[in-house]
């Protein structure tokens, strides 16, 4: 409890900034008990390393993605009928980052955001990875605000359209395409390459590029290996020349 409470002590700087905070959450359908933390949720590492704030929003990223997973998890598992596979991949693309920061962007989180300057210079607003992080801290802070069936509910009301859409799209599996294409073309497979991987372990980001001959495609990034080469696997397929 101590460390909870530690993680609590930031302020919210006015009284329109308190109301930003009340009317970001009318406009997402969501109640906090206790601001601080929802203000939490919104400051990036970079605010504190220049002293703008006392705590950054990476605890409650750390927690909001296990409860963003177990929601997505538990309501695949009792509404389809798929094989685990199939439900890993669906599960995986609607909680991606290239899933959550234009949810993020919908939310208007983007014009909430704290942080530094160099990271406000460099577009920090618009990074999907910064976007997707608050959006993960969001859910930790309403978790720990008003419980888990609560933040169940926020998480289904963008998590349910994004399942979706991609049933809707069917379910791609874009290595095995590339594979198959360029097999049939060059009797070669596709070779995937790490370029990078940063962050602590519970949140990390590859980033790959995948080689088609002497052509290369990339960089991807995702959250695990495999999300980056699929998205890798996709750019090739959209720009590669398989006549």
């Amino acid at each position: 409890m101590k460390s909870l409470q530690k993680d609590n002590k930031i302020k919210i700087d006015n009284s329109l900034r308190k109301k930003d905070l009340m009317a970001f959450c009318k406009r997402v359908d969501i109640k906090f008990q206790n601001l601080v933390l929802l203000e939490q949720a919104f400051h990036h590492r970079s605010s504190v390393n220049e002293g703008k704030a006392a705590k950054n929003n990476e605890r409650l990223e750390f927690l909001g993605d296990s409860v963003l997973g177990m929601v997505t998890a538990a309501y695949l598992y009792k509404n389809l009928e798929n094989p685990e596979g199939d439900l890993a991949k669906i599960k995986s693309a609607v909680v991606s980052e290239k899933a959550l920061a234009p949810v993020a962007l919908n939310f208007g989180i983007n014009k909430l955001l704290i942080m530094g300057h160099g990271e406000e210079k460099s577009g920090g607003r618009q990074k999907p990875a910064i976007l997707a992080d608050c959006m993960e801290a969001i859910i930790g802070a309403y978790y720990l605000d008003s419980g888990y069936k609560s933040a169940e509910k926020f998480v289904l009301s963008f998590i349910i359209p994004a399942i979706n859409e991609v049933l809707e799209d069917g379910l791609k599996d874009f290595k095995t395409l590339l594979q198959e294409k360029f097999q049939k073309i060059s009797k070669k497979c596709p070779v995937y390459e790490l370029i990078e991987k940063t962050g602590p372990d519970h949140d990390q980001t590859f980033v790959i590029n995948v080689h088609l001959g002497d052509k290369i495609f990339g960089p991807a990034k995702g959250k695990n290996k495999r999300e980056a080469e699929m998205l890798a696997a996709k750019m090739a397929l959209d720009n590669f020349d398989f006549q």
